[in-house]
């Protein structure tokens, strides 16, 4: 496939999102690069995401085309999938190459912890960028606050995704149960706004980059007016339980149509993932793809203008791989073990 994305969702309403962003951004995940160049490739690799509506699925997309671009004989596609907890276990049984995930969850995959059985042999090439976690409420609906979630409908986000523990995570701290407090449902960011707009949700959990494609429509859309809820007072008690994996931030004003306010949020890092085994020279030249060609990934999203070299060793909850380490030595930093 002549790609640098792979698209698997075959609704009606799933491609036309899906032509519609591809527009947007122009189709820069599935213009193929001269014939020549896809004649001598030898080898295939797949970059597990997220949903359509994140992040994830097309900053995969961008490192996808930029692998293929400027590593020799290497074709990367990027693939929809329901993000973090299900990116390690494909990653872990080498069903995908490489995954981007939530630092949290990288944290229990790494350790055989939460929903994990078993440690998982994977190891990080970089931390790429904060995920901010995004409590979107309707306006008018009474929720100003993480406790005025009781009783509500919310979604806490895919199951097996990043969002979803966070989200539970979140509510635990504040005493809320997700089976018995609330009306719960788990969609990913497009389905959640979806239904925010049509006001079968009160409110929905979201944890990525910003601003996310799909609450900057939600935001837009004629007669929508949206609260983000604060959630940095709840981090003391998730780290002392769960680790020291998430961080204070804030979601800036002006950052969505109507925020008129900072709002003080949790964040973890994104991590981009691959299997221990992966091979040492290959995980060295996506490394260098990434940070080398940035400028392509800024091209196509700007989530990627936040890959910082420095930043990038810092904060991992997990090794990095052998590979990594090579690269970011040779760009003299010290990278923590």
């Amino acid at each position: 496939m002549r790609h640098g994305c792979r698209f698997k969702n075959s609704s009606k309403t799933g491609r036309r999102e899906f032509l519609g962003m591809m527009g947007a951004i122009g189709g820069s995940m599935i213009i193929g690069y001269p014939a020549a160049g896809w004649a001598q490739t030898s080898r295939r690799i797949s970059i597990a995401t997220g949903g359509m509506g994140g992040v994830y699925f097309p900053l995969g997309g961008a490192i996808a085309a930029a692998i293929t671009k400027y590593v020799p004989n290497v074709e990367a596609a990027a693939e929809v999938t329901a993000a973090s907890v299900d990116n390690c276990k494909l990653v872990a049984a080498k069903k995908s190459d490489l995954g981007i995930i939530m630092g949290d969850v990288g944290y229990d995959a790494f350790a055989g912890a939460g929903k994990f059985k078993e440690k998982l042999p994977l190891r990080n090439l970089a931390v790429l960028y904060p995920n901010v976690t995004q409590i979107v409420a309707a306006q008018g609906k009474g929720i100003r606050k993480v406790a005025d979630l009781k009783g509500k409908t919310i979604s806490t986000g895919a199951p097996g995704s990043g969002v979803e523990i966070i989200a539970l995570r979140i509510l635990e701290a504040e005493g809320i149960n997700p089976d018995k407090d609330i009306k719960r449902d788990r969609l990913g960011a497009s389905e959640s706004a979806g239904a925010l707009k049509d006001g079968k949700l009160h409110a929905y959990f979201w944890c990525g980059g910003l601003p996310t494609a799909s609450i900057l429509d939600l935001a837009a859309s004629p007669g929508m007016k949206l609260s983000f809820i604060p959630n940095a007072d709840c981090i003391n008690k998730i780290t002392a339980k769960y680790g020291p994996v998430y961080y204070a931030t804030t979601i800036p004003k002006g950052a969505y149509s109507g925020l008129d306010a900072d709002v003080p949020s949790s964040a973890v890092a994104n991590l981009l993932l691959a299997h221990e085994e992966m091979d040492e020279k290959l995980a060295y030249d996506i490394v260098a793809t990434i940070f080398d060609h940035k400028d392509d990934l800024v091209a196509v999203h700007k989530q990627a203008e936040s890959f910082d070299l420095k930043a990038a060793v810092l904060g991992s909850p997990l090794p990095f791989h052998k590979g990594a380490i090579r690269y970011f030595k040779d760009k003299g930093l010290n990278v923590p073990t």
